[in-house]
């Protein structure tokens, strides 16, 4: 249940939009739900600046192509000015997958597919998702997205054998960024399932490239890893994990609907339970808890466990299943755990890669 549901207040809620039937169908979903409050409608961004000066919602839904300004560039000035809860409610969500990867980078909490709302009228999606944003962290924390020579990266790296596998959600894309931005060229090998629709993943692989030192790639089935490697899992139909005898090869496995993500972070965590005394796992932002269960698995096996704080996560719903349960060794601030994974994964002086 949503921590706002317990609230008398309704979600307070702004439709941006430049189209007045998009703004009437978005209107007439939302209001579907005695939690959800419509306070105003805006149709550029301009006339949304003034809306949310007036009103204050709680989480304003914005459209991507707009007169004036774009709705990326206002999302841009957004949340250097005044961050809060956005969701891009557009088609180009899907006509240009990159412009969806761009607005989770600049802040935006989630995207929702224009054109599938209209098809099949899936108001209950919608307002999930809004009353999902209403209860993120954005407003509390909102760093500018980060690109290479922004953050401190190690000037030497020698690697000593460990393996790294991440998992996030909502609020991952920034976070990706800003953990992998500490990273340098010969970073440890890692391996991420960010639940993502696959028609993004690639998109945001090639973002992760551009703006950080290793190479990031979507992973492939039958993949190496390597010392300088960051991969990515696909999603789609496929889980991806790491092969059960060889912790630097990497495998997809078929989804059998057992698993509420694809790909499922609890999947690639089990697989590397084999290997736990070599692994480093980390839990990022993301809301339900996929990932925790097969953490406490890892850290009663060896493996160092790492989950972002409440502070710093968008939404605080996987790490806070983590710490929860003990799973975690260690927890960190967003900023602090590129350097803890680091730490854990550069060979001593006295060590030797096994």
């Amino acid at each position: 249940m949503l921590e706002r549901s317990s609230l008398t207040r309704p979600t307070r809620v702004c439709i941006v939009d430049d189209t007045r039937s998009v703004r009437a169908l978005i209107r007439s979903m939302l209001s579907a739900s005695p939690r959800i409050e419509i306070v105003g409608e805006a149709g550029d961004p301009y006339e949304a600046r003034t809306l949310i000066r007036s009103t204050n919602p709680d989480v304003i839904t914005l459209d991507v192509v707009m007169p004036r300004m774009s709705g990326l560039e206002f999302l841009e000035k957004l949340m250097k000015l005044r961050p809060m809860p956005v969701v891009m409610v557009s088609t180009r969500t899907t006509e240009k997958s990159n412009e969806a990867v761009k607005a989770l980078a600049l802040g935006a909490v989630e995207c929702v597919d224009l054109g599938q709302l209209r098809k099949q009228n899936r108001a209950t999606d919608l307002i999930d998702t809004v009353l999902m944003a209403a209860n993120s962290n954005v407003r509390s924390r909102r760093p500018a997205p980060i690109v290479v020579g922004d953050a401190p990266v190690a000037p030497s790296f020698r690697w000593n054998g460990k393996v790294v596998a991440i998992g996030s959600s909502t609020g991952g894309v920034d976070a990706l960024l800003t953990v992998l931005a500490t990273f340098p060229r010969d970073c440890p090998p890692t391996l991420i399932a960010q639940h993502m629709p696959a028609t993004f993943l690639e998109s945001f692989a090639s973002r992760l490239n551009k703006n950080c030192q290793p190479d990031v790639r979507l992973a492939t089935d039958g993949a190496a890893l390597a010392p300088g490697k960051v991969m990515l899992a696909p999603g789609g139909d496929h889980h991806t994990r790491f092969a059960r005898h060889d912790r630097l090869r990497v495998e997809h496995v078929p989804s059998e609907g057992t698993e509420p993500y694809v790909p499922a972070v609890n999947q690639l965590f089990l697989s590397a339970l084999p290997h736990a005394p070599q692994m480093v796992s980390v839990i990022l932002t993301g809301m339900g808890r996929d990932g925790a269960d097969a953490m406490l698995v890892l850290r009663e096996a060896g493996a160092y466990t790492l989950a972002q704080d409440s502070a710093s996560s968008v939404i605080d719903g996987m790490p806070r299943a983590a710490r929860n349960l003990g799973a975690a060794v260690d927890v960190a601030t967003l900023s602090e755990i590129g350097p803890r994974i680091l730490a854990q994964t550069a060979r001593t002086s006295e060590e030797r890669v096994t």
